[in-house]
């Protein structure tokens, strides 16, 4: 008898992962952005690659925009995506790339460069009406580098009054996610450092304003199923961006650095309501550096499914007992079991029992999509940071 019950098979076949077009692009470290044949030249090769990640696990029928990397005919790419049985999702705005906002953007003393970031925010959610798009994702580099540099209150007044400006265009149905950051590119002080900043901003914002949890976005040590757990139970958690670093905003592949605490995360994900629940978008932020994209992306969903499965496979009822009597190795033991649990065999079988590969990693590497690509798209510019 397989391990996934008929209701764990069921929240996975639901489990939906939103795919960045960024990271079919071209990256790398500070000093070098690296080329890699069949790099994709424009949006559309960007959403054909996110398609086979899609087809080979049925886990990413979502791709997310970066505004103004993937300007195009939105109606044009619009229907280029349902032809290739996907959708255009999240779009995420820029204002780190232009020598406006070197001393900031949405928090600038100009009032001429705060006005040019919220027309670029305003300009994003027309992307969003074309695309019909509901999130618009905003993160910032705003913040300063040394003490006395910036008046530290007054561009969290600053920015208040910008992303008020901004919520007040959205849609009926639309939303905005402010992301947080711990450091970089500003090393004294950042403008949304943290969570309980990007709660403060948006909760006087109103409903259509939620928090987004980037799991690179923190100082080592933070237990950040906490901040899941905290931002779900307050109603505030819009999307949830997946990755993986060691040091600190590495965006590599989920789950590479601390599996356990990928389980531990999506434990809470669980408890709290988090798992398939339309009102939070799970997405990977990552960069593929040194790894070919699409097959970084396939490792990534996979890794995702997988800590999913195990986090559900945890005794809630044997746990809650445990918990409740304090009886603590008890309650851990509740934990390790399921984590140690090997869950790979089964969602193997599973997969084929829906017409999938067993093992998709594989079935990529042998569809010869890698080799067409590399052949196909000679010439031209191709895509990355900054295109």
């Amino acid at each position: 008898m397989s391990i996934l019950t008929p209701d764990i098979r069921s929240q996975l076949e639901r489990q939906s992962i939103e795919l960045p077009s960024w990271a079919f692009g071209n990256s790398g470290t500070r000093f070098k952005v690296f080329g890699t044949p069949g790099t994709p030249r424009d949006p559309f090769e960007k959403i054909a690659d996110a398609a086979q990640v899609h087809k080979h696990t049925a886990l990413a029928p979502v791709v997310a925009l970066h505004i103004p990397w993937d300007m195009c005919d939105f109606d044009a790419l619009r229907t280029h995506a349902e032809d290739h049985g996907v959708a255009l999702g999240t779009v995420n705005s820029n204002t780190f790339q232009d020598d406006d906002y070197k001393f900031g953007a949405l928090t600038h003393e100009d009032a001429a460069i705060r006005q040019k970031a919220i027309d670029h925010h305003l300009a994003c959610i027309d992307v969003m009406d074309a695309t019909g798009s509901r999130d618009l994702k905003i993160w910032l580099a705003d913040g300063s580098n040394y003490p006395g540099q910036a008046d530290m209150r007054g561009r969290q007044d600053r920015l208040q009054d910008s992303l008020e400006k901004i919520y007040a265009r959205l849609g009926a149905e639309q939303r905005m996610v402010l992301e947080y950051k711990f450091f970089e590119p500003a090393f004294y002080h950042t403008d949304v450092p943290d969570w309980g900043t990007s709660y403060a901003q948006v909760a006087s914002l109103g409903d259509k304003a939620m928090v987004c949890l980037d799991t690179g976005h923190h100082a080592p040590g933070t237990n950040i199923e906490f901040i899941v757990m905290q931002l779900l139970r307050l109603g505030k958690l819009g999307s949830f961006d997946f990755n993986s670093r060691f040091y600190a905003d590495d965006d590599l592949i989920v789950g590479a650095a601390d599996p356990f605490q990928l389980f531990r995360i999506l434990f809470e994900v669980v408890r709290g309501g988090g798992l398939n629940n339309p009102d939070v978008a799970f997405m990977l932020d990552q960069c593929h550096n040194v790894e070919d994209k699409i097959p970084g992306q396939i490792r990534s969903v996979l890794n995702v499914q997988e800590m999913t499965a195990r986090a559900l496979l945890v005794d809630r009822d044997a746990l809650s007992s445990a918990q409740k009597s304090g009886d603590v190795l008890a309650a851990n033991a509740v934990f390790m079991d399921a984590f140690y649990t090997d869950v790979r065999p089964a969602l193997a079988e599973w997969r084929e029992s829906r017409g999938l590969a067993a093992d998709p990693m594989a079935a990529y590497a042998a569809s010869g999509y890698q080799q067409k690509i590399a052949a196909d798209r000679v010439g031209g510019t191709q895509a990355g940071w900054g295109a």
